[in-house]
């Protein structure tokens, strides 16, 4: 995992960013960090069904949610958290019709209290769903070095 302080804010010399990915061998194809770290916040990318290695892979909508939400929880491994940790979610669902069966899955992902939600449609047609989040690390939380 790779790990980099970039600047202080402004207001708050004593808050550090930190970069983070979680295994930086593959790191994304595209220009984003994986996860920021301000604080006790942690803001996860939006995460879709990818391999590494391999890119994205397609597959049942049951398939690309586990394989999505497999993705946050290293990223948030990475940090010193767990999905228990998550306070928002967004998700980005190609088909309407998937919003059911995306809610059965959540549910089964997440323990209530639920993180506060927001679910749009999105337009690639080659993703069928995609999942970023707002996480606040622990006390004690540490990116694994």
């Amino acid at each position: 995992m790779r790990v980099s302080e970039v600047r202080p804010p402004v207001k708050e010399p004593h808050v550090l960013i930190e970069h983070i990915e979680p295994d930086p061998e593959n790191p994304p194809p595209i220009p984003l960090s994986s996860a920021v770290r301000v604080g006790r916040l942690l803001f996860v990318s939006g995460q879709v069904s990818t391999e590494p290695g391999q890119g994205i892979v397609a597959d049942t909508f049951d398939g690309e949610f586990h394989r999505t939400i497999r993705n946050v929880e290293q990223i948030l491994a990475a940090a010193g958290a767990t999905l228990r940790d998550v306070v928002q979610v967004r998700a980005f669902l190609r088909d309407e019709e998937a919003r059911p069966r995306f809610n059965q899955l959540y549910a089964q992902t997440f323990q209530p209290p639920y993180p506060a939600r927001t679910t749009v449609g999105n337009h690639f047609s080659f993703i069928q769903v995609e999942i970023d989040c707002v996480a606040v690390l622990p006390d004690g939380a540490d990116p694994t070095v």
